[in-house]
């Protein structure tokens, strides 16, 4: 990784660095396992095992309740600083990559795919380091969502990311349900 994303990281206050695909690392196939060419197993980084911890269940919306109701009592007064259209942007991103990925009939996604997945989390990060005076709303929001760790999670899946799109579509929901409004 080039030294300005490094810096980009660290100055959206996410130590970790962007994690390649499954499919990518070397010595691996596609389940993340070691390929038999004798290649040592990857050791997991800090930001792959926090996203082991974060994952999607089937109750996906209520983590995405969950998350907005912790959010709500988190950030207090601050709490109307975090707007629909803030939330909104991110899902468009989502949304785009979404409606290339319906289209595709195989269960793995693009190397296309997977390369705009992966600079959806630069994106994310550029918003978190886009608030330059407090309140600060939005990094609350992607940690508290886990986005960043479950971004690292999808892999070359498709309903890994199908079903992270459904995530952010619930959480724009809960967060205009428990009183997320616009300026």
């Amino acid at each position: 990784m080039s030294g300005d994303m490094k810096e980009a990281f660290r100055k959206a206050g996410l130590a970790g660095e962007p994690q390649p695909a499954r499919s990518q690392r070397r010595g691996t196939d596609n389940t993340g396992r070691a390929g038999s060419r004798g290649a040592p197993p990857a050791q997991p980084s800090r930001s792959q095992t926090a996203a082991a911890q974060f994952t999607l269940g089937e109750n996906y919306t209520a983590q995405a309740e969950q998350v907005i109701q912790e959010l709500k009592r988190l950030l207090g007064n601050d709490w109307k600083e975090l707007t629909t259209s803030k939330i909104r942007n991110i899902l468009a991103m989502v949304s785009e990559i979404y409606n290339d990925v319906i289209t595709e009939q195989d269960d793995l996604l693009s190397p296309e795919l997977q390369s705009r997945i992966e600079y959806l989390k630069v994106r994310l990060v550029y918003e978190c380091g886009r608030e330059t005076r407090r309140p600060y709303v939005v990094r609350p929001f992607i940690t508290k969502a886990g986005l960043l760790d479950l971004i690292n999670n999808i892999g070359d899946s498709r309903e890994n990311f199908k079903k992270f799109s459904r995530y952010m579509e619930a959480l724009v929901a809960y967060h205009r349900f428990y009183g997320g409004k616009d300026k």
